[in-house]
């Protein structure tokens, strides 16, 4: 087996197998790079799960820029990969362009809705994890003020931002939550510069629990609250390990298991709408030896209590992108 592992010019990585008796399945990464310690780096976790696994093999490929999505697309349909995952909403347009032509390739993008035969379309109520952990950080918060700092400006983060401050104010309708978003391009994923800032500013304002749906800027935000003194909430991956004893808990959104579905099933990948929420256990927070002091039994037991009631239906969380409105500012 030969090992290429350069292509849609040097800014790219991709790792081709050729010659392989079956077709392996592909990751392609959003931008901000699979390191990134959120996001990305959980898709990873997902691959890295099937290849122990199944012994299997994976084609991946880290984004560098916008221009690479549709020949990233093209050339791994065309050499096989199948399935082709994609992690990312910036994937849509593509995506819907480029699978008309591969229709024996199963594709699977993840926070997008792409109508085609062969596409799975994977996405998560993240309102409903964001929810309980912003009953989380009321409950933590001696102030108050708790903080929401988003990556780029899109409905998808203002969806994060709007289930947290209904969970904040569900536990403590007196609360104050301030909310900023870190860009309106790409790059928004990947400032940490940015986001410390934006974290020491929310801090200067009295919040004393900050929440980061930010990708790799979220690292800056989890840093700069620890040097502050007040705590954070990490998302996507389980981020307590960053700042051990400073971050009050993680949303988890479970890209891992998104992917790891998605390889299992390889050609045979089942498409249509996938909705992975809190009972499918898609979303849910993080509970570990780095955060165990931080989070009491009352406060665990309330964030139960509202993981019981989501799921029953009794608490229907608000999701932004079906109106672009929230009902808690």
């Amino acid at each position: 087996m030969t090992l290429m592992k350069q292509f849609l010019g040097a800014a790219a990585t991709l790792a081709l197998c050729a010659g392989a008796a079956t077709a392996e399945p592909a990751l392609i990464y959003d931008l901000g790079g699979k390191f990134d310690k959120s996001f990305n780096e959980a898709a990873f976790g997902g691959a890295e799960r099937w290849k122990a696994e199944t012994g299997g093999s994976y084609k991946e490929l880290e984004m560098q820029s916008e221009a690479q999505r549709e020949q990233a697309l093209r050339r791994l349909a065309e050499t096989g990969a199948n399935p082709v995952v994609m992690t990312g909403f910036a994937f849509g347009d593509v995506l819907n362009a480029v699978a008309p032509d591969y229709p024996n390739t199963k594709f699977a993008i993840i926070d997008m809705v792409v109508d085609q035969p062969n596409v799975r379309s994977v996405v998560f109520t993240e309102e409903q994890g964001s929810y309980l952990v912003g009953v989380m950080a009321a409950m933590a918060s001696k102030s108050g003020t708790v903080g929401f700092i988003g990556g780029m400006d899109i409905p998808l983060i203002r969806k994060f931002g709007c289930g947290y401050a209904q969970g904040v104010v569900a536990a403590n309708p007196a609360a104050k939550v301030i909310q900023n978003m870190t860009g309106t391009t790409p790059t928004a994923w990947n400032d940490p510069v940015k986001g410390a800032e934006l974290a020491n500013s929310q801090a200067s304002q009295g919040a004393d629990v900050i929440y980061a749906a930010a990708g790799g800027t979220g690292i800056g935000v989890l840093q700069a609250a620890a040097d502050a003194g007040i705590l954070s909430i990490g998302v996507d991956s389980n981020q307590n390990h960053l700042q051990p004893g400073k971050v009050l808990t993680s949303m988890l959104k479970r890209v891992d298991n998104a992917v790891y579905d998605a390889f299992m099933s390889g050609a045979d990948l089942e498409t249509g709408i996938n909705v992975m929420d809190l009972a499918a256990g898609g979303v849910g927070f993080a509970m570990d030896e780095n955060n165990a002091a931080l989070v009491s039994a009352d406060m665990l037991a309330a964030v139960e209590a509202a993981a019981a009631k989501i799921i029953s239906g009794e608490i229907v969380v608000h999701d932004y992108m079906s109106d672009n409105t929230c009902p808690v500012n």
